[in-house]
């Protein structure tokens, strides 16, 4: 036998790329490094059901623990690349690993602001299970927490505070909530929705920087305008940066992220990426270039990458999806909105329930769906399956999309 696989990054990437390849016949070695000291575990829960306390660390827990030498997958935590070259990786404990294949699925960081205070005692982000352990506590004990960045870990962990009875502040910089992923109108009823629950949201405000007392706690969040927001603690979700780790070292082109194509196939031969870490063409056009932060997109693209390892051509061009959940809004998105350029909104907005269809030249391209699961479900499924709907009837939501669907494909052919 060789050197065989090495995956660096232990997320849900690296775990599904080295099961995939089990499960696809290498037989070769397979060694798993994450930096945390945790088997790999499940991260979309830490904003929601871990931080408000109904999720423990076992419930994470991708597998149980016996399950990695079973499948032959030697897992080493808490351990760090500090160097690479060809055909071999360094480690900060000392270890050298020899590699034939080499898969990076190193995930992506927090940003933190670059004001004064930003390094207080209280001013966290959420990334692992540290970072929501941390600030899970922190919570038990907060009066006033101030979250920066209106998007998705930022309003999922505002919603949590609200749930435990925190005052809780939301600074978004840009004119909207989660204007990257959805449409004005969803972003609109979600400030209103946070609002009625007791959240106050601020826009167009920019964070200048933190005060603290005189043992290093923070104490107050300043605005660019001067506004002092008292806060004992603060969350900052304002994006993450892709982690490239080795692959400069490697010589593996990286701009904006390791680039890799359809296949997770980077520029060097037997070098693979997946995930947070990555840019990649559009799953369905095979366009440009693009990041996808999702669990379903990491999962798809590690598919991809162990059957490139393995010799075999099988592209990922699956749907993008992905969801947030937020107190008792549930949000579904399928498919790329962007380049649209006409949006059909179904159902009532101030109901709690409604969902709206992106469309570009008369082709249906997304949906965000808010409580509405059936819309969401269509719309994945028509766009998996190439299916046409109609922008002009789309609207009616006394008729179901599913419905829409099937006439439309049916006039189509």
């Amino acid at each position: 036998m060789g050197s065989g696989t090495v995956v660096v990054g232990a997320g849900q990437a690296g775990l599904h790329l080295a099961v995939s390849l089990r499960q696809g016949g290498d037989e070769e070695p397979i060694v798993l490094v994450g930096e945390e000291p945790h088997a790999p575990y499940q991260r979309p829960p830490l904003s929601k059901d871990f931080l408000a306390g109904r999720a423990d660390q076992d419930s994470l827990a991708f597998r149980d623990p016996g399950y990695y030498e079973q499948a032959g997958i030697r897992l080493l935590t808490g351990e760090r690349i500090t160097g690479a070259e060809p055909g071999l990786l360094h480690t900060a404990s000392g270890r050298t690993l020899p590699y034939e294949r080499l898969a990076l699925t190193l995930g992506a960081e927090p940003v933190r602001l670059p004001v004064p205070g930003a390094g207080l005692r209280g001013v966290c982000t959420l990334r692992g299970l540290e970072d929501a352990r941390a600030l899970r506590e922190r919570l038990a004990r907060a009066e006033r927490v101030v979250v920066v960045g209106g998007g998705f870990i930022g309003l999922e962990t505002a919603a949590v505070a609200r749930s435990l009875g925190v005052r809780v502040t939301v600074v978004e910089a840009g004119e909207r909530l989660m204007a990257r992923a959805v449409a004005p109108v969803v972003s609109e009823f979600y400030r209103q929705a946070h609002t009625r629950q007791g959240t106050e949201v601020l826009l167009s405000a920019a964070v200048a920087g933190f005060e603290g007392d005189a043992a290093g706690r923070v104490r107050a969040a300043v605005l660019a305008d001067g506004t002092r927001l008292p806060a004992d603690l603060v969350l900052l979700g304002v994006g993450v940066r892709p982690r490239t780790g080795p692959a400069r070292a490697l010589g593996v082109e990286v701009d904006g992220g390791i680039v890799v194509d359809a296949r997770s196939r980077t520029n060097v031969p037997g070098v693979v990426a997946a995930g947070d870490c990555t840019v990649r063409p559009h799953p369905l056009t095979g366009e440009g270039r693009l990041r996808l932060e999702s669990v379903p997109s990491a999962v798809a693209q590690a598919q991809a990458a162990a059957a490139s390892l393995l010799g075999r051509d099988e592209p990922d061009t699956s749907v993008p999806w992905f969801w947030s959940n937020q107190g008792e809004l549930r949000l579904q998105i399928a498919g790329l909105s962007a380049g649209h350029d006409a949006t059909v909104v179904r159902g009532e907005p101030a109901s709690g329930q409604f969902s709206v269809l992106y469309f570009r030249r008369g082709a249906l391209l997304a949906v965000d769906a808010v409580n509405r699961p059936a819309d969401y479900m269509a719309v994945r499924r028509a766009l998996t399956r190439g299916e046409h709907l109609s922008a002009d009837r789309a609207g009616d939501a006394a008729v179901p999309l599913k419905q829409l669907l099937t006439e439309g494909t049916a006039q189509v052919r």
